[in-house]
């Protein structure tokens, strides 16, 4: 594996990564408390995708996965990255697509992949210009879903039980320092976003309430 991954300029960003839909259900809010990109970190089968895209959808904002963006910039699936360049040029590759996700500017959910916010620049861009959202979900509830698909290059190995310990050992202490955490549990997954969904609004509730 080398070479060095070539991504296309995209002109993409949150705003326009994925039109959203206002929810208008009575009781909840008309005007998204976000003022500035919610990013969703967390492990491989953690859900940011699926409850990225309803949490967009709740709030008002665009939706961006950038795992997606990532293929479509490339013009190759992630399994392909790896294999073609492997992991360190990938990871080079996702902190720029990120970079320029984030840098747009603008209310927006943006879930990113297992080992983003492991990235030490990543994450201090994050903590200035966005908020951080885990998604925190115990080994049963992971494994259980990402048994069910082929396309993780990390776990493609002979003993996958015992490297999805091994990620939630060595990520678990870095994503505790996002600035929520939500415990996601096998659960329908409205419940979940439902839930994410409140954690937000007390989140930006707190923030906007002046200390004593």
């Amino acid at each position: 594996m080398s070479g060095t991954l070539i991504m296309a300029a995209c002109p993409t960003t949150p705003a326009a990564a994925t039109e959203s839909t206002r929810d208008t259900t009575p009781g909840r809010v008309t005007e998204s408390p976000l003022r500035r990109p919610l990013v969703l970190v967390g492990l491989m089968g953690a859900g940011k995708s699926s409850i990225g895209r309803r949490l967009a959808q709740r709030l008002g904002v665009a939706f961006a996965d950038a795992d997606t963006e990532i293929e479509e910039a490339a013009g190759r699936t992630i399994p392909e990255i790896f294999e073609a360049f492997g992991e360190e040029e990938f990871r080079n590759g996702e902190r720029r697509v990120i970079r320029r996700l984030i840098e747009g500017g603008g209310p927006s959910v943006l879930a990113t992949g297992g080992g983003a916010f492991m990235a030490d620049d990543t994450r201090a861009l994050i903590r200035e210009r966005a908020t951080s959202l885990w998604l925190k979900a115990d080994f049963e509830t992971l494994f259980e879903r990402v048994s069910k698909r082929s396309n993780r290059p990390l776990l493609k190995t002979a003993d996958p039980k015992a490297t999805l310990r091994d990620l939630m050992a060595k990520r678990y202490p870095v994503y505790a320092e996002a600035d929520i955490v939500v415990e996601t549990r096998r659960v329908p997954i409205e419940e979940t976003v439902d839930k994410v969904y409140h954690a937000v609004l007390d989140h930006f509730d707190r923030e906007a309430t002046p200390s004593p």
